[in-house]
């Protein structure tokens, strides 16, 4: 099957998603320009080679150090709620493989992406240089604290399940700001939170969707210890 063919599968599925999760997320369809990032963006060129075969399935797949990319559908949903706009400033934590970075990409002046795992960090990096993405900053380090150097942010996307929400990236936000996240134990079912920063600088949170990401770490796991 051709890899446009395979692509238009992964839209038709996430569709498919949105009719099924519609009661839950209270929206009925994504924003036409997130479902075109997602369209452009060739996420086989993010997961790893043994794995193209997969690239298309609307499923989270390994990507190496125990982390994964993320089911398309959960990319293109945290896209869309975090509403981004051609002349924002975005934070993620958690760059992975980078492809939930290149979509922001494709929808924002500049992204601003943390890692804590070198080795992905410098692979994500080289990879947005060898593609042509030319907004994106990448740094690696501790998501928990953001990055302050370059905040506010218009909106923070955490790519990684969280134990709390953490305070530095609600202070980064920009008032009028959106900040997704999935909060919860590791390695169980978490709940993936919407956090409004209202004109005053007050915020706002609701859940959205029951979802399962790998934990947010501070510093990277090594073997017997808490990945927390």
């Amino acid at each position: 099957m051709s890899t446009q063919r395979e692509r238009q599968r992964m839209i038709d599925d996430i569709e498919s998603e949105i009719d099924f999760t519609r009661n839950m997320i209270g929206r009925d369809h994504f924003e036409p320009r997130v479902m075109a990032a997602m369209r452009k963006v060739p996420r086989e060129e993010f997961v790893p080679p043994e794995l193209k075969h997969a690239a298309f399935d609307n499923g989270p797949l390994p990507i190496g150090h125990g982390q994964t990319i993320s089911q398309p559908y959960i990319v293109a949903l945290m896209t869309d709620l975090l509403q981004p706009e051609p002349d924002h400033t975005i934070l993620e934590i958690g760059t992975g493989s980078g492809y939930q970075t290149a979509i922001l990409s494709q929808l924002c002046r500049r992204v601003c992406t943390m890692e804590v795992i070198p080795e992905l960090s410098e692979t994500a990096k080289r990879r947005f240089g060898e593609m042509g993405y030319d907004n994106i900053d990448v740094q690696t380090g501790n998501g928990y604290l953001g990055w302050p150097e370059h905040a506010p942010y218009d909106g923070v996307i955490v790519t990684a399940a969280a134990g709390h929400i953490p305070p530095a990236l609600v202070e980064q936000l920009r008032p009028g700001g959106r900040l997704v996240i999935p909060v919860g134990q590791p390695y169980s079912y978490q709940e993936l939170m919407l956090v409004e920063k209202d004109r005053e600088g007050n915020s706002h949170t609701r859940n959205i969707l029951s979802v399962a990401f790998v934990p947010l770490v501070e510093t990277i796991p090594t073997a017997g210890n808490d990945p927390r």
